[in-house]
């Protein structure tokens, strides 16, 4: 674990947790669910224009997927079509089997909730997407509330509303800074930033690495999100 911040004392009560690359491995079902929306749309497999598209769809890991949409086709009604032909694609493949907890995250929110922290899952996906991921892992119930952008008024990262709606709807601590934000990419980062969390962790497990997660304001970088306890634990010890 690396800290490139001040310590900042933290109760550390609310933690919003990522899902795909974060909590959930989904072994680059992003890109296969979108390379599905695209052909549905028109954009013909191997060419340039397929080519930029993908590029854009792995930089912007961990924003609202209908946001991406919108700047890779413009119109609103086709930015709407292909979200749908993605969410629709993606959820195939989730019930195909290829989608996975990432070790450790299930028992990670068990003892963090043990602990008496709220959990909050978020995802950039639909609410029928997150609902599918939820149901193919069991996780229904799992943490304590899920929010995916819609859920937030419509904006999803890198904008801070879904750390906000966490915060608001859980009444878990007083203050936004005693909440902790989870994630694998810049946008999980800047999220945080923009709500003030107090602790902005960045994991290894997905989109970025850690010089990334850093510039984009992480104030730990975790190997995985199974060493977030531990970390929460440091924290709380003089000097830490």
């Amino acid at each position: 674990m690396t800290d490139n911040t001040p310590h900042r004392t933290t109760s550390a009560k609310l933690i919003v947790l990522d899902m795909a690359g974060t909590t959930v491995a989904d072994g680059g079902l992003v890109e296969r669910a979108f390379e599905r929306a695209a052909e549905r749309l028109g954009v013909e497999p191997g060419s340039a224009d397929h080519t930029a598209k993908l590029q854009y769809v792995r930089d912007t890991m961990g924003e609202s997927k209908i946001s991406v949409f919108r700047h890779l086709f413009g119109a609103e009604d086709l930015a709407q079509r292909a979200n749908s032909a993605f969410e629709e694609a993606y959820g195939e493949l989730v019930d195909g089997g290829l989608i996975a907890p990432l070790p450790g995250a299930r028992e990670t929110i068990e003892k963090l909730r043990a602990e008496g922290r709220t959990v909050v899952l978020t995802t950039g996906f639909a609410r029928v997407t997150q609902d599918a991921i939820l149901d193919a892992l069991g996780w229904q119930g799992l943490a304590d509330l899920t929010l995916c952008p819609a859920d937030a008024g419509g904006r999803g990262r890198p904008y801070p509303d879904m750390v906000l709606a966490a915060f608001l709807r859980t009444g878990a601590v007083a203050d936004v800074r005693e909440s902790v934000v989870v994630g694998d990419t810049a946008y999980d980062m800047l999220s945080g930033v923009r709500a003030g969390a107090g602790i902005v962790a960045g994991v290894l497990t997905g989109a970025h690495d850690g010089a990334t997660l850093r510039e984009h304001g992480a104030t730990h970088v975790l190997a995985s999100v199974a060493d977030l306890p531990a970390a929460l634990e440091q924290q709380r010890e003089p000097g830490a």
